[in-house]
């Protein structure tokens, strides 16, 4: 409630009603730094002391639990009466061993032999003249000569054989880095935003030419014909097996990136 309200003209009783009862409140006394400081210590004091004291009882408390621990192991009980267990008879299980039976295909039967046929003989055997009176001149000249036997034709030299896996594979000279430096990106590819990995398979020959490209893996037509351009118009080193050079077949993979 104001105070001007109550002091004012409309209550004046009550206004010094209220002021006698706020003169008469006590007043709280102000705390100076000298008793702050005191009061400090005794708190001080007063939590070292209970902490002393916890510290005490919890020890005392452990030292009877130990106490009545070991009072516990050490407790020797013993009965007036012997027990005496029996136990029953036990069922004696006798366990055979039980033979697993075999089981014998039998052959098959032989085949049953065939049954004959008489078959009749209507052949007749012609009456043949042996012309027993013949000849022979030594000294006669065979003018008529027989032909001669016709020469054998040429064998055809077999192919030499095209091996997949030697023991020194062919090399590219200068390897992938000379063939991306020869490939060139075809425009209309570029364009079109084509991009992939093309493998070419190709036959070295014995003095390392490539011959026989095969696109084995397609991306599109313009980087296959790209791609065995640039295969093609690389030099090879030969593959050799057991010390000669010989024909392998080999993937190349040619990569088309767009950066």
């Amino acid at each position: 409630m104001n105070k001007h309200f109550l002091t004012g003209n409309f209550l004046p009783a009550y206004g010094q009603s209220f002021g006698r009862l706020k003169s008469a409140k006590p007043e709280a006394p102000a705390l100076t730094k000298p008793v702050l400081d005191r009061r400090f210590r005794e708190r001080a004091v007063r939590y070292r002391t209970r902490r002393a004291e916890y510290l005490r009882g919890f020890q005392l408390g452990l030292a009877a639990a130990l106490v009545l621990l070991i009072g516990a192991f050490n407790l020797n009980v013993e009965t007036g009466s012997d027990l005496e267990f029996t136990l029953g008879d036990q069922e004696l299980v006798q366990v055979e061993e039980i033979l697993q039976t075999t089981h014998f295909e039998k052959p098959p039967p032989p085949p049953r032999p065939p049954i004959p046929v008489e078959v009749p003989n209507d052949e007749i055997l012609e009456d043949v003249d042996l012309d027993l009176d013949v000849t022979l001149d030594l000294d006669e000249v065979l003018t008529e000569l027989p032909p001669p036997p016709p020469a054998p034709a040429e064998e055809e030299e077999a192919e030499p054989e095209i091996f997949v896996v030697v023991e020194d594979m062919p090399e590219m000279v200068g390897g992938l880095p000379a063939l991306l430096g020869d490939l060139d990106y075809p425009e209309l590819a570029r364009k079109a935003g084509l991009e992939g990995i093309v493998v070419v398979q190709i036959v070295i020959a014995e003095d390392g030419r490539p011959s026989d490209p095969k696109v084995v893996k397609s991306v599109h037509k313009l980087l296959d014909d790209e791609a065995v351009r640039a295969v093609l118009a690389q030099q090879y080193r030969p593959g050799m097996q057991r010390g000669r050079a010989v024909k392998v077949a080999m993937n190349i993979p040619v990569t088309f990136r767009l950066y």
